[in-house]
């Protein structure tokens, strides 16, 4: 009967750990809708959400390591931390709920899962459970090198993320004085709908976004996200349209990226401009282009700046 008890434990344990693995891969791959929620629910600056992004997931998938292999540390610190980082989410997903309703992504699956701050509290409460049955009821090992190991390996799974996943640099990738040309004709020929916006005067940035695409809709919900803190932001969405044109209300659900000026171009001439690469996110003044950005390093200070000039 011990034996078959030790045996559930372990496996618990295992399951356990293997749910906060889980988590932390799915928040790290990709990392930006982890830092973006931490941007639009807590307000955190962008620099700060990208460190704090990288803390806790390192934070996840060193307690679920350690689970998996049953090492907790000397006094079971482990699963103790563990529970007490599951009240201090907790606490997180009812702040959410209250504030911003039960139709939201919590992100604690990233976007592999989406779950609501109502089943993500049931989740907690559930492994919160389990961790008391194993503090309560496991001991795991009791070898003498057990409590420094635990530590190294936590340590180094913090670590990680910010070697794994660093942090990109913030400024675009500044082309040449001359720079080039785009041709935004195909925009303003009489069979198009209208475009209220020159982009061919002035400043814009401007984002050829495919609604099917994860990293458009990634890089779309971030400039919403900009535009949220600052309307006067010049973005603009040339989103590309297939022989059968189909509704955005899936995107527009994705990325709440609706404040944000677009129109929809047809195939051939999207292909033409993107050159089949995309998201395409250019720095257009008076029609020439002067940089280029990834979403990734999309920065709305280097933006707010390029656009005093």
């Amino acid at each position: 009967m011990k034996i078959a008890l030790k045996v559930l434990l372990v496996i618990l344990s295992c399951v356990y750990g293997g749910v906060f693995i889980y988590s932390a891969y799915t928040k790290a791959f990709p990392i930006q809708p982890f830092e973006y929620t931490l941007v639009e629910f807590l307000h955190m600056p962008w620099l700060l959400a990208a460190i704090v992004a990288r803390f806790f997931i390192g934070f996840e998938a060193g307690i679920g390591l350690l689970m998996v292999i049953n090492l907790y540390g000397k006094n079971k610190w482990v699963p103790k931390l563990s529970a007490g980082m599951l009240v201090v989410f907790s606490a997180y997903l009812i702040y959410l709920w209250g504030r911003f309703g039960n139709s939201v992504n919590c992100g604690c699956f990233g976007d592999a899962i989406l779950m609501s701050p109502a089943a993500s509290l049931i989740k907690n409460a559930v492994l919160l459970v389990a961790t008391l049955i194993i503090i309560r009821f496991h001991d795991s090992w009791q070898h003498k090198w057990a409590s420094p190991v635990s530590q190294y390996l936590f340590l180094a799974c913090v670590t990680l993320p910010y070697l794994v996943l660093s942090i990109p640099p913030s400024e675009p990738n500044w082309l040449k004085s001359s720079g080039y040309v785009l041709d935004f004709s195909p925009l303003y020929v009489p069979a198009h709908e209208p475009v209220n916006i020159d982009l061919r005067k002035g400043k814009h940035v401007v984002a050829y976004i495919s609604q099917t695409c994860p990293h458009c809709r990634i890089a779309a919900y971030k400039m919403h996200l900009m535009k949220q803190a600052n309307p006067s932001l010049p973005f603009f969405m040339i989103i590309g349209q297939g022989k059968e044109s189909k509704p955005l209300d899936d995107f527009w659900k994705a990325t709440h990226a609706q404040d944000i000026p677009f129109t929809r171009l047809g195939q051939d001439d999207f292909f033409r401009a993107t050159g089949g690469s995309f998201p395409l996110i250019v720095w257009v003044n008076d029609g020439k282009v002067e940089a280029k950005a990834e979403y990734i390093n999309l920065s709305q200070k280097a933006i707010e700046d390029w656009v005093k000039k």
